[in-house]
């Protein structure tokens, strides 16, 4: 219980008054079980995550030093600034908090949720430091390394609309996510090969992880 009570989703959650239900509180054990079961050694996350990948750790602990060396010991694997997305309000973006863009959605639509972002205000004239602006931050995430530099260069200079970044921000968006777009199109329409695709892993994990619930089964008595 203090494990995942000191767990950063739930107590922010719980500090800002919204629900936090057993499913948010479990949910470590549940990604702790996802790595464990397939004996793995690093796990990549954000930053983030990286609490939840030592909770995994010390639950895998626990166990070994219960039942004997059953559980390899996971190390995670930080990923860079890329994998820290702000949602529409510059909080950490998620389903959960009703502030994302979907990869996949319509570019009218997606453009429509990117030109009602709120931004602070700010005049016009007024530079601003891009590095804490989440519309910045989104848009560093889309566009090129030259296009974010000069957009860096523009905050820092003032003088500029933020309309007119949501814009920027919606043409990088709609240009960067255009092919994953057409090849997701291309696999909904072959829906007989992604089941086969997706049975076949289904089956491969199984075995895998089936292996680790015996040999932690016999540890715990449970099996012979």
């Amino acid at each position: 219980m203090g494990l995942l009570e000191r767990c950063h989703a739930y107590k922010d959650k719980k500090e800002k008054g919204l629900p936090a239900g057993a499913g948010l509180f479990t949910y470590p054990v549940l990604m702790a079980a996802d790595i464990l079961a397939y004996d793995s050694d690093t796990v990549p996350v954000g930053a983030d995550q990286v609490q939840h990948i030592e909770v995994c750790r010390d639950l895998a602990v626990s166990f070994n030093h219960q039942f004997g060396e059953v559980f390899k010991l996971p190390k995670a694997k930080l990923l860079d600034d890329s994998a820290k997305v702000p949602g529409v309000d510059g909080e950490k973006m998620s389903k959960s908090y009703n502030n994302t863009l979907e990869l996949f959605e319509d570019p009218k639509q997606q453009r429509k949720k990117i030109m009602r972002i709120v931004t602070d205000s700010r005049p016009m004239e007024e530079p601003k430091p891009p590095e804490t602006d989440h519309l910045f931050q989104l848009y560093s995430l889309v566009a090129t390394d030259e296009e974010r530099e000069s957009m860096a260069t523009l905050y820092r200079r003032g003088g500029f609309g933020y309309g007119e970044v949501k814009k920027a921000l919606a043409d990088a968006a709609e240009r960067y996510f255009a092919e994953p777009r057409a090849r997701r199109a291309e696999l909904a329409a072959q829906e007989t090969k992604v089941r086969e695709i997706l049975a076949d892993g289904a089956s491969r994990a199984r075995t895998q992880a089936g292996e680790v619930l015996r040999r932690a089964q016999i540890a715990c008595g449970i099996k012979l």
